[in-house]
């Protein structure tokens, strides 16, 4: 039976997706978190903005120093078992209240781990500075909270991603006014991150409701320690690989703060925030269409790669798309947003910008490495653009401040989901792909 919003679609496209059901949900989940993500970017950078602009340069790296520093450990708590735990339910979709039960028990021990080992850094890191020892234990609570996220497992491996929006996007939506009150206020930086800690805490809450209201209950949820091992072992390279990938991610914002200072931090983070804005375009495809990919990658292999060099193609498109007028403009985008007091920050978003080619090749390569468990040839290609990142950043950052720090993450971007391919062998072949979509991404 077709959905009844393909009745809305121009008519060669319904055409096309008429009676083909699997294909109608694939698009219908892909529309609700299109949806979702964009609200939740345009709401968030406006509100973003306006905390950037209220903080200025100083004040907002300070909170994007303790930011990335909650964001460094934040994968220990997630220890990457949303994707390994949505394949185990699409291939068996009896095994769920194991899966669940099991996940959230280990994601809560997880968040514990984050908490203490961001606090530890912390102190390590800055002892004498309470204020922002004070951010990163408020920011880093979030992790321990957020364990019942196991829930949207569930959601996602049947491909309803509607009932997560239901209720995560109404805690933001509401905690994004709440920001704007706290700004009217004038209230004091710790206020921000208490604001955080209560949309995650509400989210958590909304997602519980709405699984009852679904008629699950966690009552039914198993502990399984046969279910954690198999779960362990096939999540923890791709665990490492997110640490790794976060580490490269943020390290240059830490190294930043701690060798140029705060302001110079805050400019590269207001640049940052903007060359970041849309990365949840390709992660949100990718997601979407992950159980399909592994179902075709079962039946037949020579689709799926068809089907592969068809998503490079579009993930690199798209980032051209973006990547062009932003470099073009980056002084005027920055000078709109931020305001003069961010002037600096400019020719660093004309560069930062083009490493989100290779942000979305990386999230369409994670399609092909959890549907084939190459997750060990990830963590290895991971690794290497982490030690890059940190090895460029120690030497650039001394000599040219944060545009050291632009150059180190768009080379070592580049390295770890592209370059890296060509050193390992079951990634040889995708790296031949996504140099036919960086140069020739041909859609239809």
């Amino acid at each position: 039976m077709n959905r009844a919003w393909i009745r809305y679609l121009p008519a060669f496209i319904r055409d096309k997706v008429k009676g083909r059901y699997s294909l109608q949900q694939a698009l219908g989940n892909t529309g609700w978190m299109m949806g979702d993500q964009i609200a939740r970017k345009l709401v968030g950078l406006l509100v973003g903005v306006l905390i950037a602009r209220y903080l200025g340069p100083h004040l907002y790296g300070e909170f994007s120093y303790a930011i990335a520093i909650v964001m460094i450990v934040s994968p220990l708590a997630m220890l990457a078992l949303d994707e390994i735990s949505i394949r185990r339910m699409v291939q068996d979709p009896s095994c769920r209240d194991e899966v669940l039960g099991t996940s959230f028990i280990v994601m809560l021990a997880g968040g514990v781990v984050a908490f203490v080992l961001a606090m530890a850094a912390i102190f390590l890191a800055r002892p004498d500075d309470r204020l922002v020892q004070w951010l990163v234990g408020i920011l880093a609570a979030g992790a321990i909270v957020q364990a019942i996220i196991a829930i949207e497992f569930w959601f996602e491996s049947q491909m309803e991603w509607k009932f997560t929006v239901y209720a995560k996007t109404s805690a933001f939506l509401l905690l994004s006014i709440v920001k704007i009150g706290l700004i009217l206020l004038q209230a004091p930086l710790v206020a921000f991150a208490l604001a955080g800690l209560v949309e995650t805490s509400l989210g958590s809450a909304g997602l519980l409701i709405v699984y009852r209201k679904r008629g699950y209950t966690m009552k039914t949820w198993q502990f399984s320690r046969t279910m954690a091992g198999s779960l362990l072992r096939d999540s923890w390279p791709l665990a490492f690989s997110a640490l790794l990938t976060m580490v490269y991610l943020r390290i240059d914002q830490v190294m930043l703060g701690n060798m140029a200072g705060s302001k110079e931090l805050g400019n590269y983070s207001a640049a940052v925030q903007i060359s970041e804005v849309w990365y949840f375009i390709p992660m949100v495809i990718c997601s979407s269409l992950f159980p399909a990919f592994v179902k075709v990658e079962t039946s037949s292999e020579q689709l799926f790669y068809a089907h592969m060099q068809k998503l490079y193609n579009l993930m690199v498109l798209f980032a051209y798309v973006v990547a062009l007028p932003v470099s073009f403009f980056s002084k005027e985008i920055i000078q709109a947003l931020f305001s003069s007091a961010y002037t600096e920050a400019g020719p660093l978003l004309s560069i930062l910008v083009w490493t989100g080619v290779f942000t979305s090749l990386g999230a369409a390569r994670n399609v092909l490495i959890i549907a084939k468990n190459w997750t060990r040839a990830n963590l290895v290609s991971t690794a290497l653009g982490c030690a890059m990142n940190i090895l460029l950043n120690f030497f650039l950052i001394p000599e040219y401040g944060a545009m050291g720090a632009v150059v180190a993450t768009f080379i070592s971007y580049w390295f770890a989901v592209h370059g890296a391919c060509f050193f390992l062998g079951p990634l040889r072949k995708t790296g031949w792909m996504m140099t036919k979509a960086i140069f020739y991404p041909k859609v239809w």
